[in-house]
């Protein structure tokens, strides 16, 4: 796993590396070759750098550097001349710079910058560094709507200018990137909010020789998933196994207004591995489902009036819940009495329990002001998954706010250090999903826009059970696990989009291709791993 940092844990691994003898000035010698060397992959005949005030701006005048030496028209545009450049080290590389044959052009107008930026084959953004935030100001609030509308291909420094290094935030305006270079570690915000969809590849410059064996001394914001992590979840089925032993889930889910949801969450449950899967659902919607999953038993419970689970519905499923590996409550339940109650009875249960959906709205209305203030409803010994999106995290914390990866994090590390167990995983859903554990936050792959459609999170549940199932109760690390199940989703969703088109799938069109995405996880595990293995033998 590589880790993911906050601006504050970079400074403080920067720190470090410098009392272990390689200064700061050496890191931007460093991340300037880093840049220089992705520029010269495009083979560029005239390159502009766009630099700032600050450190972030030197690496670019570094990387100007070391391209005019290898006989590469470049233009360096500086908002002041290199003498007035506040920062003492992007001052000193900036002077080095322009003493060479680099065409320097400080503070030109708009028709000026386009002019430079339509010649240019490459595009260095080295304008705005991690420590930005809020609304970006003259000159550079001309200069990046300037460079989004002409320029061609653009190389970010460490991040596109004008996006929040922590939030992910976009105020303002922000550079679109083809490539952004970060340094040391990616950054928190490269993957939040707005992050995305301006990051466009990213690459990481570890700058130092030694960082593995200083990075530890660091706290990590979050740690990206690596195909090589799952290696542990692509074994093949025993030769000796049957459909009791492969694993077993119970899908509590299910109303008479949404019986769809159950029969997604059944279903792909058994795609993804689960021996036996059982459907327990009111008797309003029992028979649809029936007739739509004949190979998954279902089990009729007496409902309420609009049919939802009704008061007997607790004793009953719990009862039968004792009997599988594992158990899938939410999908499609809705939040009526019946529910409530079911909800409270499976978290007092012994097996391990995936609550989604409407399960979780019902858990934060059992809840005061917050489930995390209530540690003792969902405290338990066995396995619990949580899987919000971001407004079903927000109501479970109270309804505080919860609109991008870092606010999720900090929403999920509320509830899981409101009661400290390792055996509870909250999976927060979204754009990027996180993996929130104890200790721990994991980065698994992200999916494609394409899974943003109704019935995806069903979907999702049903693989996180069959998954669990599989597991018989037992894991190692439950979040890594969880990890395995999203980048499963996540693959579902790019071999749905290639078949139909990203704008044309629908929640049903990823479960029949579960197996395929699960195939494709394993090659991606083989890959890296074959990599690895070839770096070890060098």
């Amino acid at each position: 796993m590589k880790p993911i940092l906050s601006t504050e844990e970079v400074k403080k691994l920067e720190d470090i590396i410098e009392r272990e003898g390689t200064s700061k000035a050496e890191l931007m010698e460093h991340a300037g070759e880093f840049v220089a060397s992705l520029a010269l992959s495009y083979k560029p005949h005239d390159v502009v750098v766009l630099v700032g005030f600050g450190n972030n701006g030197g690496d670019g005048w570094v990387a100007a550097d070391i391209l005019q030496q290898h006989d590469i028209g470049v233009t360096v545009v500086s908002p002041v001349e290199p003498n007035e450049i506040p920062s003492a080290l992007a001052r000193h590389v900036a002077r080095r710079t322009a003493g060479r044959d680099v065409t320097v052009v400080v503070g030109p107008s708009r028709d000026e910058l386009t002019d430079l930026l339509s010649k240019a084959d490459l595009v260095i953004d080295a304008i705005l560094g991690t420590g930005f935030h809020g609304a970006v100001k003259p000159p550079f609030s001309i200069w990046i709507p300037t460079l989004n509308e002409v320029a061609g291909r653009v190389i970010s420094v460490d991040i596109p200018s004008g996006l929040n290094a922590m939030t992910g935030v976009v105020e303002d305006c922000c550079v679109r990137a083809d490539k952004t270079a970060t340094m040391i570690a990616p950054k928190i915000g490269l993957y939040s909010a707005d992050g995305p969809q301006y990051v466009g590849e990213l690459v990481c410059g570890e700058l130092y020789d030694q960082l593995d064996e200083v990075i530890g001394d660091v706290d990590h914001e979050a740690e990206i998933v690596e195909p090589g992590d799952l290696v542990d979840y692509i074994e093949p089925l025993p030769a000796i196994v049957n459909k009791y032993s492969r694993g077993s889930v119970l899908v509590v889910a299910g109303s008479a207004r949404y019986p769809g949801a159950a029969m997604m969450a059944a279903k792909a449950a058994a795609r993804a591995g689960a021996g036996y899967v059982t459907v327990a659902a009111p008797d309003a919607c029992a028979n649809l489902i029936r007739m739509a999953l004949p190979s998954i038993p279902v089990i009729a419970i007496p409902s309420d009036s609009r049919g939802s689970f009704g008061a007997a519905a607790r004793q009953e499923i719990c009862e039968i819940a004792s009997k599988y590996d594992c158990v899938l409550c939410g999908p499609g339940m809705t939040t009526a009495a019946g529910c409530m109650q079911v909800v409270s009875g499976l978290l007092e249960s012994d097996r391990p329990l995936i609550l989604d959906a409407d399960a979780l709205n019902c858990l934060s209305r059992l809840a005061i002001d917050g489930i995390d203030k209530t540690p003792d409803l969902y405290r338990r010994e066995a396995p619990l998954i949580l899987t919000p999106h971001h407004r079903e995290l927000s109501r479970l914390v109270g309804d505080a706010p919860v609109d991008d990866l870092s606010t999720a994090i900090d929403a999920a590390q509320r509830i899981e250090w409101a009661v400290g167990s390792d055996n509870l995983v909250v999976v927060a859903k979204g754009a990027t999903t996180a993996i929130v554990g104890v200790e721990k936050v994991l980065i698994p792959i992200a999916g494609p826009a394409s899974l943003a459609t109704a019935g995806s999170g069903d979907v999702l549940a049903g693989i996180l059970a069959g998954i669990v199932a599989t597991s018989h109760g037992e894991a190692d690390r439950w979040e890594l696990l969880a990890a395995y199940g999203v980048a499963v989703h996540s693959y579902t969703g790019f071999a749905a989009a290639a078949e139909y088109g990203e704008k044309s799938v629908i929640a049903t069109d990823l479960i029949d291709l579960i197996g395929e995405a699960m195939q494709l996880v394993e090659n991606e595990v083989c890959k890296d791993l074959d990599v690895l293995s070839e770096g070890e033998a060098e």
